[in-house]
């Protein structure tokens, strides 16, 4: 390996791990401030706390690795260019794509090595983690109360509003509901000043010592006119004891695995496997399911009997009726009544339970292809921050962690929708979890060949900038002539763009009309929260951000007949242009009105 080589992967190096230590902080806090209420007030000692918080880190890890990626790209390209490191490699002949050998080899392997974290650490980790969760409050039978909230223990729901003592077992304002021994519903309701919580490591009963109390139980009677009335018996207690059974529960061994049908919990072959008898008992329980309708109408067997193996004769008629009868034609039409009312039945009550089965697949399909998605995102989130950053030459930690955060925002929330859609089968699994890194290709080989071309123009902050810098000036001096957006030479325009400059006012015409319609989709969109609604919001914000693209570039064109820098470029317009349109808007405008003003003084 060469000195460069070395130089560059150090430097990288050095910023990645300074990034993904400190991301790494940030998503533990919010993961505490997650499960806050499994930890709070329940008298975990530290090594639990330590070990939830283990168990939960895998998890960060698909977020934050990205994350890291690009923005340690963008930092450390964007500072090689600022110090003009890059300008005296080219000058010594080393072109970009050779200064990115060294850290692409490595962004690669790093790849690699998220693949195989998330197909076999991750998995034994959510293991782990959804076991200790479930098990945290069964290693002192205290610690399954929580304040304000109703914990199930047994067949028993409680809620407690105070909680005291040092051991946290003398409970003040009991409420409890007690389930029915076949654990549908409950009839009975039991209400104490104080409780007190009695237990021992070795006892597999749970006593609660309830004191001034009142029961109510519901009483069913047998004739249906009395259930009516809705009667109940009442009850009052000085003192009762109430013995809890946790022997099915109380598993001191953290070790102990209970849950194991969870799509994250499981590696690509289990995956697999299990995605192949989930389709295989989905298809068996629907043709089941159609067998069972067709058999309920009963037709075939009442008016054409199949005696044995011989076969049924073949209808080559439409009027089904002429071999029948009147009193048949009846029975025939109540038959298909009474037919259509018993199917539409069945299938409202089946159709619930073939979309669950439907999303349980479609979860094991996205788990499975999220794998590959977190190798692939490393690599994705690389070739835009290295030649971002290359081209913006801003290193440090102001504007690359505006761009790496924005373009981390649009990668996750689009991972997001789509996995969300992909769930509820509104598009196949493959796309759902690809669909962010797709989007995003394009990006990614787009500012690569720029970065490699050293085409850097299209990068411009005036937009955004210039604005301020205007409003400012005319509060400290009012005398200053407002249109300083943007001065032009007269005398360095060859002509006068008049075509360009009308093809221009069309297309801003035609993206107001495109831009009004994308607003309305996103109000529908939030509102009503349909997957059509929100499908068509972004193939409105896809075709509106298209026609920002046509739009900058006849601001291009423009700029080349009149010899003059128009800014702003088109990067910054396409990630401003959705929330900060109107700015843009107005922006490009001052610039056609100034140049025109200027160039009817000049005439």
């Amino acid at each position: 390996m060469k000195i460069l080589d070395k130089y560059l992967l150090k430097t990288f190096l050095i910023t990645f791990t300074t990034v993904f230590v400190i991301l790494f902080f940030i998503f533990i806090l919010q993961t505490v401030w997650l499960f806050i209420s499994e930890l709070a007030g329940k008298d975990l000692d530290g090594l639990l706390v330590l070990k939830f918080l283990l168990f939960s880190m895998p998890r960060i890890v698909p977020l934050v690795l990205p994350l890291s990626v690009l923005l340690a790209s963008i930092m450390t390209f964007g500072s090689l260019a600022e110090n003009y490191e890059f300008a005296a490699m080219k000058s010594s002949g080393i072109s970009f794509q050779r200064t990115m050998r060294s850290i692409t080899l490595f962004i690669l392997f790093l790849s690699v090595i998220s693949f195989f974290f998330a197909n076999s650490v991750i998995p034994y980790a959510e293991y782990k983690f959804m076991n200790f969760r479930r098990n945290i409050a069964q290693v002192k039978p205290a610690m399954a109360i929580t304040e304000g909230q109703f914990c199930e223990i047994g067949n028993y729901t409680i809620k407690v509003e105070k909680k005291i003592g040092e051991k946290g077992n003398f409970l003040k304002g009991v409420t409890i509901h007690k389930k029915l021994e076949n654990g549908e519903g409950n009839t009975t309701v039991i209400k104490a000043e104080k409780g007190e919580l009695i237990s021992s490591e070795s006892s597999n009963t749970l006593k609660l010592v309830l004191t001034n109390g009142t029961y109510y139980e519901d009483v069913i009677p047998n004739k249906i006119e009395d259930r009516i009335k809705i009667p109940f018996a009442k009850g009052t207690f000085k003192k009762d004891v109430i013995n809890i059974d946790l022997s099915k529960l109380n598993q001191n061994n953290m070790n102990s695995i209970d849950i194991s049908n969870t799509n994250t919990m499981l590696n690509i072959n289990e995956l697999r496997f299990t995605i192949d008898s989930l389709n295989q008992n989905y298809k068996k329980d629907l043709k089941s399911y159609v067998e069972n309708i067709y058999l309920r109408t009963g037709a075939t067997s009442s008016f054409y009997p199949i005696y044995g193996n011989k076969p049924v004769k073949k209808i080559t008629t439409t009027d089904l009726f002429q071999d029948l009868n009147s009193s048949q034609k009846i029975e025939v039409l109540k038959i298909a009544s009474n037919t259509i009312e018993n199917t539409i039945l069945s299938i409202g009550a089946s159709t619930f339970e073939m979309e669950n089965k439907e999303k349980n697949i479609n979860g094991h399909w996205i788990a499975l292809y999220d794998k590959f998605m977190i190798a692939f995102s490393c690599i994705l989130m690389f070739f835009i921050g290295a030649p971002l950053g290359s081209i913006i030459r801003k290193g440090g930690l102001g504007l690359p962690i505006v761009f790496a955060v924005a373009i981390f925002i649009i990668f996750h929330f689009v991972n997001t929708f789509g996995k969300r859609v992909a769930q509820e089968n509104g598009m196949s699994a493959f796309m759902g979890v690809w669909m962010s890194s797709l989007i995003l290709t394009p990006l990614a080989v787009f500012l690569t060949l720029r970065a490699i071309n050293d085409i850097d123009g299209m990068i411009s902050f005036d937009v955004i900038t210039e604005p301020l810098k205007t409003f400012f000036s005319s509060l400290t001096n009012p005398n200053t002539e407002k249109n300083t957006i943007q001065q032009i030479d007269a005398e360095s325009i060859l002509e006068l763009p008049v075509l360009e400059i009308e093809a221009y006012h069309v297309k801003q015409k035609m993206l107001l009309l495109v831009y009004g319609i994308t607003f309305l989709f996103g109000i529908g969109a939030f509102y009503i929260k349909n997957t059509i609604v929100i499908i068509g919001w972004l193939v409105m914000c896809i075709l509106f951000l298209f026609f920002v693209f046509k739009s900058q570039k006849q601001m291009e064109k423009i700029a080349m007949k009149t010899q003059i820098n128009l800014e702003p470029g088109i990067i910054i317009s396409l990630l401003i242009a959705i929330p900060f349109y109107g700015l843009l808007y107005f922006y490009n405008s001052k610039i056609i009105q100034n140049l025109e003003q200027n160039l009817s003084k000049h005439n």
